[in-house]
């Protein structure tokens, strides 16, 4: 019988770039490849090609097509054609063996705990599969491009080693890597060692003492806190040891920081048992004694917690992040506060700062914030030097195991492969492999800087949540699961048989975790203390002198600069700025509310899609030369130039991500308080994309967490006949999110406001986050502009009067029209076009928190007021009318009525004809002047 080579066979596919690197070599120095290969190739040379054409020297084609050919034809037909070259085959037929382990071993590697579903078995990883047969298991071949062994070997051990490396309890996937010397790395690494630590008796010791005390914690829980919600970790112990050894193994590779992410399950034991939460805390919050004392709280599954960790080699301070039940959204918050953390060490120092993602398989998978995050890895705005991401792989997401629902691609981990990270699965029975793809990952790490993926193989051994009952859904599964020791006897008992620890050892170990607990929960402990907000306020404004200093630096360009022609008008406008012969208009007062920012030593960045020049092409903190030589010359940054020892000025223009990008930058600001922060959005409803960033994060983040953030988000917002996706930032979505002090939101509208706003925002120790309804048209109405002196002195207003009406003419105003925006500019030009005089119309500039002193004051200028005006342009729905109203009618006296000028309620948020829009804006701005 003749057996076919399937086209499928990693002798065609697999190792046709190993075939042709090889000839590759060859062609440049013959004596430079085995004597095999040399044969090989000598021997194709002076054979006729297979389709009967010339050979080219110089093309690699030919020779991997007849190679790839010969492998495809029936054995027999290759033994007619072997002209003696059968050792040189079977050498090139091994090395396709050695390709196979390398790149799918892991798919029959021992990675499940509870073995509940049938191995696979895999033709490709036998042998015969490439026409080797048993004669062939005493025959020694070339191990040269292995590090298996130091010599030549027999095809039984080759095979053995294989087994040894790619499929125990640890497998790898690396082979998906485009950089040769990382997939050298990783085959040296795991080929030398086959893929088995060497631990002492002392780590192991420490090992089972991590597995006594996480296991013990959760059968406390358990027995003392019947039916209240945990999310145990019991079936993924091991998930301590892994976080354990992160610590103090990463203090030997000069880690410093440690910064965790993650969901709720096994959150509490990650608590306690890695980052040093105190027990009485703990178990206060199951008692109901809430001693935080936050305006909110949380539920204890989403707390987060920081200490500092002793080791061998240094504190690390650990820190888990807070989490809402968002599962993976966690992700790019830890991000951000690695990259503070770093940019804190001085020059990034990303080495020393860890983050790590710990996700759910069924999460990372399905979660799309996790894409986004892996996009984030290696852009320069938001890299951190490589994130170690751990699965705790319960193999069932929620009642859902079957892959062909839980996700499209054979690993729940496939989704790291678009980074080209390499993937350790690790069975979570077994710690010691645990231990060794941790030391594997931070080794790597640390060589390359990139991340890395632990696929943490276990299981849950309750429903999702205590109350569930799992084997409903997946009987057999949970049948297993029932039969299961746990991981921590399963060690213990192989420790024994090792002579490692005693029985008596280990019931020690047993027995001291279990009078610890007790005695915690005896302790009635201290306080966690929380972060508390401060009125105190460091805000001293430049000097007219400095600020035309920083005005002509920030309007520098040098000799020879060829700026394109719309940037240098641009440039050019910003120097007659600087000298005071224009107004400042929006992109100047931002840019002098970032430089003399700087000029004091304090942080600004940047980041959003098209941040760098802006999205409407107004603010171009980044210059390009039109004349460079290539793309790494030619660019300025003239903040960068602002003073000696000024603060770090960073700008990036974002991937095309919302949710990612907030989220780092929210993580970001919770780190570095000696910075401004600031998130734009493209257009303002794009800020729909992170809506779980704002609900979870930045609205609610202190009342829940007493975590503080200064987070400054701008987010274009005006109708501009644009369409209704380019018209509303939803300023109404914000306003409703607003209570407990917890942001502020404004409109400005003149460049002064916006420089006091920003200023106020870095420089008040009272940190919340804020959120501009940031203009468009107004970047460059005439209107909208300042004198520098309006910089120079004066503060940020909550409201601005109108200045036109005189004091001896306030008692014939019967009709006063409040508004917020650009809609402001098109009611002032209604009224002077219109010749109405004794209509004052007031901007309200910061609407939460609400200026209710201030208008009620203003409002008494009027003695005979009878109709107040609220104008906007959003429909009545939207906007800001259901937040004012009520609290209008609070300051209105009874002689006064309170009427809305705008359009009616509407499921859009704008137009999408332009003659609908002129036809609005034009009825809603008479409105508000008519009786």
């Amino acid at each position: 019988m003749l057996i076919q080579e399937s086209e499928s066979s990693f002798l065609f596919g697999g190792n046709a770039p190993y075939v042709e690197e090889q000839y590759e070599v060859y062609l440049g120095d013959p004596a430079s490849v085995t004597d095999e290969w040399r044969a090989y190739f000598d021997a194709l040379r002076e054979t006729p090609a297979i389709d009967g054409s010339d050979r080219d020297d110089e093309a690699h084609s030919p020779v991997v097509s007849s190679f790839i050919e010969l492998a495809k034809r029936p054995r027999v037909a290759m033994a007619q054609v072997d002209n003696g070259l059968g050792l040189v085959r079977k050498q090139v037929a091994v090395q396709a063996l050695v390709a196979a382990f390398r790149m799918i071993g892991t798919r029959k590697a021992n990675l499940d705990p509870l073995a509940w579903t049938p191995p696979r078995a895999l033709a490709e990883l036998t042998h015969t599969y490439y026409g080797l047969t048993a004669a062939d298991l005493s025959t020694k071949f070339s191990t040269a491009d292995t590090f298996l062994f130091d010599e030549d070997a027999t095809l039984r051990e080759i095979v053995s080693g294989l087994e040894q490396t790619y499929t125990g309890t640890l497998g790898a996937e690396f082979m998906h890597l485009t950089n040769a010397s990382e997939r050298n790395w990783w085959q040296m690494r795991l080929e030398s060692t086959r893929a088995k630590p060497s631990l002492t008796i002392a780590e192991k010791s420490r090992i089972l003492e991590r597995l006594t005390a996480a296991e013990g914690l959760e059968k406390y829980l358990h027995t003392r806190y019947v039916g209240q919600k945990r999310f145990s970790l019991e079936g993924g112990e091991s998930l301590i040891v892994l976080l354990d050894e992160l610590a103090r193994y990463g203090a030997s590779k000069k880690v410093r920081s440690v910064v965790m992410g993650m969901a709720h399950r096994g959150r509490l034991n990650v608590l306690v048992n890695v980052v040093g939460k105190p027990l009485h805390a703990l178990f206060n919050e199951f008692d109901g004694k809430d001693a935080d004392h936050l305006p909110e709280g949380d539920v204890k599954y989403h707390k987060g917690f920081s200490s500092i960790k002793q080791t061998d080699d240094g504190p690390v301070d650990v820190v888990l992040a807070f989490n809402p039940s968002h599962l993976e959204i966690v992700n790019p918050v830890v991000q951000g506060m690695a990259r503070a953390k770093a940019e804190a060490l001085g020059d990034g120092d990303t080495a020393s700062v860890l983050p790590v993602e710990i996700h759910g398989d069924a999460a990372i998978a399905g979660q799309g914030i996790v894409m986004e995050t892996l996009s984030l890895s290696y852009t320069r705005g938001h890299g951190t030097g490589g994130t170690v991401h751990v699965v705790v792989n319960n193999q069932i997401g929620f009642t859902t195991s079957d892959p062909r629902d839980t996700r499209s691609s054979f690993y729940s981990t496939d989704i790291a492969k678009m980074i080209e990270a390499p993937v350790l699965h690790v069975n979570g029975d077994d710690p010691e492999a645990v231990t060794m793809a941790v030391r594997l990952a931070l080794d790597y790490r640390t060589e390359f800087q990139r991340s890395v993926v632990i696929d943490l193989v276990c299981f849950r051994k309750y429903g999702h949540q205590e109350q569930d009952t799992p084997s409903i859904t997946q009987p057999l599964m949970y049948r297993a699961i029932a039969a299961h020791p746990g991981v921590r006897t399963v060690y213990a008992r192989k420790l024994m048989l090792e002579g490692a620890v005693t029985s008596d050892q280990v019931e020690h170990y047993v027995k001291t975790q279990r009078e610890g607990l007790e005695a915690a929960h005896e302790s009635e402990g201290s306080e966690v203390a929380m972060p508390r907000r401060s009125d105190s306020v460091r805000y001293d404004l430049p000097s007219r002198n400095e600020l035309l200093r920083l005005a002509q630096k920030v309007s520098f360009v040098p000799d020879g600069y060829e700026l394109h022609p719309l940037v240098s008008k641009m440039m050019a406008a910003r120097r007659e700025m600087s000298t005071g012969e224009k107004p400042i208009d929006w992109g100047m007062g931002e840019h002098l509310a970032f430089a003399s920012l700087l000029g004091a030593g304090i942080d600004v960045r940047l980041s959003g899609q098209d941040s760098a020049r802006g999205t409407f092409n107004h603010r171009h903190a980044v210059l390009h030369n039109q004349k460079r030589a290539s793309r790494s010359d030619g660019v300025l940054i003239p903040l960068d130039h602002i003073a000696d020892g000024q603060g770090r000025f960073t700008v990036t223009n974002s991937i095309l991500s919302e949710a990612a990008v907030l989220a780092f930058e929210y993580g970001y600001s919770t780190v570095n308080r000696n910075a401004l922060v600031v998130w734009e959005a493209q257009f303002g409803d794009f800020a729909n994309g992170a809506q779980v960033v704002i609900d979870q994060f930045i609205a609610a983040g202190a009342a829940k967490w007493g975590q503080l953030s200064g987070l400054t988000l701008l987010l274009p917002h005006g109708q501009e006949g644009q369409g209704p996706e380019h018209a509303s930032a939803r300023l109404e979505r914000y306003l409703q999110l607003s209570a407990q002090d917890n942001m502020r939101v404004a409109q400005p509208t003149t460049p002064a406001q916006l420089f006091h706003l920003l200023r106020m925002q870095a420089l008040v120790f009272d940190r919340r986050p804020l959120i501009v309804m940031s203009p468009k048209s107004l970047l460059r109405h005439p209107g909208a502009v300042s004198r520098l002196d309006e910089l120079a002195h004066g503060a940020f207003h909550e409201i601005l009067i109108d200045s036109q009406i005189e004091a001896s003419r306030t008692s014939s105003v019967e009709r006063v029209i409040l508004t917020s925006g650009k809609i402001y500019f098109e009611l002032l030009e209604h009224r002077r076009k219109h010749s109405i005089a004794d209509t004052p119309i007031i901007r309200v500039e910061q609407l939460y928190p609400f200026p209710s002193q201030q208008l009620a004051a203003e409002l008494a200028r009027y003695p005979n007021l009878k109709t107040l005006v609220w104008c906007q342009e959003e429909a009545r729905n939207q906007g800001a009318w259901s937040f004012v109203e009520p609290q209008l009618r609070e300051i209105l006296s009874s002689d006064s009525t309170l009427s809305y000028a705008g359009p009616a309620a509407s499921a859009s948020t704008a137009p999408g004809y332009h003659s609908a829009h002129v036809a609005r804006q034009a009825a809603l701005v008479s409105s508000a002047f008519a009786e």
